[in-house]
């Protein structure tokens, strides 16, 4: 099946073309056509399988076709994400698909000046890809107008609701108009994610691509027994003597992240930390070194990975095994992407046994150990006990853990500066936030950005690129989450 048969312009063929992609991916094969029906759907899609595509372009060809009256342009189309990186990728693949159509689109997220994202807004804008506590920032302060929304997609609902953000999107669904098409996509399942599906879709259609144990067949996945203290030892004589050129690690906490990409530092290996206490520009140089190969390793948590999207990278590592066995399906699908090939590493103490064994259980299958010669693990060692529980995972999670008794954090998706953000109607436009998360009496300010003038990227642009314009982009769009149509 080619992208010809499945209903879209001629305008968004040609930018898929131009793209060099001819095939659609079964995300995509099943999505677009529903979505071009006007139908809620909710979709199980990982990251890397082409969900992001799977509803932008039906998106773009219903809001295309369907003009708005006037002169204005209110925002018809609202792509919430839970990380401001995966919110840059999104309004990149808006920009990259929609480049031959008179749509405009902009992204808002924390971490950078909320004054560009509201000039932005001003002049008016199609689509608007936004993390949910910057959204309402601007919603506290009457500079986005959401009363003519006709499309609402939520990416990454699963983690989204992890991160503690349920509170946020239902007040922003308080703001959007019943009548409205619905798109639900989250790579796992839970009552948490059963329960907004009941309450936010109308009679959807289910797709699901991938089952949530599923991995890329082309990932060779091995694990190395190791003592908690030889861990780092291990990883730089890993990355040495079989001269990795591109790793990508997994910790669990932000302290974690920063200690090991030191010492790499300090064993010659170039390395840089990416996560939520680090600035957006930190974030950016970090990952377009990354992508440049002017560094080897980036050491990352599993929110600030969200969104991530290298081509062909050859390498996870799981410093750290995760506390979610899902998250180790997100962790290693950052490698083997699009046909390529990839190596999946875990290094693996006594401590976290226990995780691996619920890994394997998940997979339904055992992963093939390996002791590598001068690290065997000392028998002698007993376990300890590591934190545990979901809220808790992606280095330092429980800031963003769900709401119990005190009001959720609010996590940046943008860079942050560390001021704090009051809540909507109350936080101050100056103010900024490193990453999205849901806080008691509000967080740091999220931010937005624009763009201006059409430029093709792929869908796994870096985040960097689009973060740095702040000018609303006309005639622009690429594989994001959304998709067009309206009804309910």
């Amino acid at each position: 099946m080619s992208f010809d048969t499945l209903g879209l312009s001629a305008e968004l063929l040609r930018a898929v073309a131009e793209e060099g992609y001819s095939e659609p991916t079964p995300v995509q094969r099943h999505a677009i056509p529903v979505i071009l029906e006007g139908r809620d759907i909710l979709a199980g899609a990982q990251t890397g399988t082409g969900k992001t595509a799977g509803f932008t372009l039906p998106m773009l060809q219903l809001l295309n076709a369907r003009s708005a009256a006037g002169n204005r342009r209110p925002v018809r189309a609202l792509i919430l994400t839970p990380t401001r990186e995966l919110a840059a990728q999104v309004e990149e693949a808006v920009v990259t698909y929609g480049k031959h159509l008179p749509l405009r689109s902009a992204v808002v997220y924390g971490g950078v000046s909320i004054n560009p994202q509201i000039a932005a807004l001003r002049r008016g804008v199609d689509i608007l890809v936004a993390t949910p506590g910057r959204l309402l920032d601007h919603a506290g302060q009457r500079t986005v107008d959401l009363s003519q929304v006709e499309i609402l997609v939520l990416d990454e609902a699963d983690r989204m609701l992890d991160m503690g953000f349920i509170r946020d999107i239902r007040r922003i669904l308080a703001l959007l108009p019943k009548q409205r098409q619905n798109l639900l996509f989250s790579a796992t399942s839970s009552d948490e994610i059963k329960r907004l599906s009941d309450d936010l879709l109308n009679k959807p259609a289910f797709i699901e691509v991938a089952p949530r144990n599923a991995t890329a067949d082309r990932i060779a996945q091995v694990v190395h027994p190791v003592d908690r203290e030889r861990k780092r030892e291990l990883l730089s004589y890993l990355i040495s003597s079989q001269n990795w050129r591109q790793v990508l690690v997994f910790t669990r906490t932000k302290h974690g992240a920063n200690r090991l990409a030191q010492q790499l530092e300090k064993d010659g290996i170039s390395t840089a930390a990416i996560h939520g206490n680090k600035s957006q520009g930190a974030r950016t140089k970090a990952l377009a070194d990354f992508k440049t190969n002017k560094i080897r390793v980036l050491v990352a948590t599993d929110i600030a990975a969200r969104g991530l999207d290298i081509d062909q990278l050859p390498h996870v590592v799981n410093f750290e095994m995760p506390n979610v066995p899902e998250d180790y399906v997100h962790r290693i699908g950052r490698t083997g992407r699009a046909g390529a090939e990839g190596e999946a590493v875990s290094l693996v103490c006594v401590d976290e046994q226990k995780l691996l064994r619920d890994i394997e259980r998940l997979l339904k299958r055992e992963l093939p150990k390996s002791v590598i010669d001068g690290f065997a693990p000392d028998p002698a060692i007993k376990a300890e006990p590591i934190p545990n529980g979901r809220n808790q995972r992606g280095g330092g999670r429980q800031e963003a853990g769900r709401p119990g008794n005190r009001q959720p954090r609010r996590q940046n998706t943008g860079s942050a500066r560390n001021s704090r953000q009051a809540q909507p109607g109350q936080r101050s436009a100056s103010s900024t936030r490193g990453e999205e998360r849901p806080q008691p009496t509000g967080g740091k300010q999220k931010a937005t950005q624009n763009r201006n003038s059409p430029r093709p990227h792929r869908q796994s642009a870096a985040p960097g690129k689009g973060q740095r314009r702040h000018t609303a982009r006309h005639g622009n769009e690429a594989p994001a989450l959304l998709g067009g149509g309206k009804n309910r």
